[in-house]
């Protein structure tokens, strides 16, 4: 079986997309950052080192320093498929960051997506 397309898509592709479709609805290239670093523990640098290297999806969360235990959190339906069901680790990893980024862009508060106690 070969691998979804994703997976070798090149995740700097895909970025301004995110922080494109967050800024229609009036949220910000660093909101989509932070979401990006929450999910996948990358600092600053290694997120902008990742977009400089055109790391690929597959390598950019198999490499991802610390993915967020709270991701297990997000639940919900992204691009008509229920992210918590989704087998496929890496799918499901893409999944939770396009739910994220949905979320952002619906106008949910930070702390509701960075899923913080209250």
């Amino acid at each position: 079986m070969s691998k979804h397309r994703i997976y070798t898509t090149s995740f700097a592709s895909v970025y301004p997309l995110y922080v494109a479709k967050a800024e229609r609805k009036g949220r910000t290239k660093a909101e989509v950052d932070e979401v990006i670093r929450w999910l996948t523990g990358h600092s600053e640098t290694s997120l902008e080192k990742e977009l400089k290297q055109q790391t690929d999806f597959e390598t950019f969360f198999n490499q991802a320093p610390q993915l967020n235990p709270l991701r297990t959190a997000i639940k919900g339906v992204v691009c008509g498929v229920r992210v918590e069901e989704v087998a496929e680790p890496i799918m499901r990893e893409i999944r939770y960051l396009d739910k994220l980024v949905d979320e952002l862009a619906k106008g949910r508060p930070m702390e509701k997506i960075l899923r913080k106690p209250a």
